[in-house]
């Protein structure tokens, strides 16, 4: 691997000048747990810990997340269960539902959306999946090939913004689904409920550009996320539709200085490859991953371990790339810039969670998350940067050795 990282000159010395690309707000989201294992640590439960979660979703609300993430799987607890629970545990955190079209009717989950929205009163956002493994797929039955689960989500979108719209009943026979008489469907509380889109493949551009309100990435070195967010815009341009939010995902490490976080971030990564070698970790994917997602991932990994100003790789390239798993090291100061670099590109939703689940979880949000907000709050009031990128180079610094780094271990 390089000593140096592999990064774009433009980044290492901004002026105060912000980037037109640059987004003007941002909210944060992280993942919600169910109970105290985390890939540093297994623990042999695939149960709900209520106390332990009743404190996690209350401990993103006071830390300032906007959003917080329910996951869906084969094996794990009910999306949309946990996301009513995360309503009524907290005021203001806006649960994201994660749902597969695989898994159930269209106009049955626009039901449930618009139930979530009303009891929520205007919280729900959705995220398709559209499933990036055939054999998760079939493990509910669903033998559908790749490229045609894309087709079905863009049935499935359709079709939930028409039952929150139409005002008279409709039917419908398309590819996927027919029904006849339906409607008028279940209003949310609001206009609509958003639909977030994920995936780096051909159609999941197409789709997510088409008809996503939000996009998601994960993390990616700065000149990929740039293309990528241009390829997103040109479609939704061409289609004649307002361009998607972009949400990006991180893995932050962070410690007091950035020589400790880089030791801690080795230390992590030989933890959790230890688990994942065990077969500890909930989604263990061997071989050779069939979503472009890992497949970038895994090529960015086996090209450089560090990018830019704090992306880092390892752990992408120990787990297999199963899932967001890209990580920014550093300071909490450092971290917050790299976040602010990709706000520049046009990123408006970061997604931070870390491996020490709950502990990072109130960090970022004591240390983290402000650095962020005020650097936008002093662009909001002078219409320049601030000095948080230019004081923390973070892997720009002279003399940044990351294999030295990894000796420290």
């Amino acid at each position: 691997m390089p000593d140096t990282p592999v990064t774009a000159p433009s980044h290492t010395a901004p002026s105060d000048t912000v980037p037109e690309t640059a987004a003007r707000r941002v909210e944060f989201i992280s993942l919600s747990h169910l109970n105290p294992s985390t890939e540093l640590a297994p623990l042999p439960t695939r149960g709900i810990d209520l106390p332990y979660f009743r404190r996690y979703v209350r401990t993103l609300e006071e830390s300032g997340y906007d959003y917080t993430l329910l996951p869906y799987g084969s094996n794990t607890a009910d999306s949309f269960v946990v996301a009513s629970a995360v309503g009524q545990l907290t005021e203001r955190l806006r649960p994201i539902v994660a749902v597969r079209p695989n898994t159930a009717f269209p106009l049955v989950v626009a039901q449930q959306l618009a139930t979530l929205d009303q009891l929520t009163e205007g919280r729900a956002v959705v995220h398709l999946i559209s499933g990036g493994s055939d054999a998760e797929q079939a493990r509910q039955g669903d033998y559908l090939p790749k490229a045609r689960r894309y087709a079905r989500t863009s049935e499935f979108i359709t079709l939930l913004r028409r039952a929150w719209t139409e005002t008279e009943a409709f039917g419908h026979d398309g590819e996927f689904y027919r029904f006849d008489d339906f409607g008028p469907g279940f209003a949310p509380y609001g206009d609509t409920i958003p639909i977030s889109i994920g995936g780096q493949s051909d159609e999941a551009f197409e789709i997510g550009g088409r008809q996503a309100d939000v996009f998601s990435f994960w993390g990616e070195p700065l000149a990929d996320i740039r293309a990528q967010i241009g390829r997103v815009h040109a479609i939704a341009d061409a289609a004649g539709r307002p361009r998607p939010r972009i949400w990006v995902t991180f893995r932050p490490i962070v410690d007091r200085t950035d020589e400790l976080a880089w030791a801690k971030a080795y230390r992590y990564a030989d933890a959790i490859g230890a688990s994942f070698r065990r077969g500890a970790t909930k989604h263990r994917f061997t071989g050779s991953p069939q979503n472009v997602g890992s497949q970038r991932a895994l090529e960015f990994a086996a090209r450089a371990e560090v990018y830019d100003r704090a992306l880092w790789t390892r752990t992408a390239a120990v787990t297999n790339a199963g899932g967001a798993s890209t990580a920014l090291v550093g300071t909490p100061e450092t971290v917050a810039a790299a976040i602010v670099d990709y706000i520049d590109l046009g990123a408006d939703l970061v997604s931070i969670r870390g491996y020490d689940t709950l502990a990072d979880a109130a960090d970022y949000g004591r240390r983290v998350l402000p650095l962020v907000r005020e650097e936008l709050a002093h662009r909001a009031a002078t219409g320049r940067r601030g000095t948080l990128q230019a004081d923390h180079p973070g892997a720009f610094a002279p003399g940044f050795d990351a294999d030295a780094l990894a000796g420290v271990r």
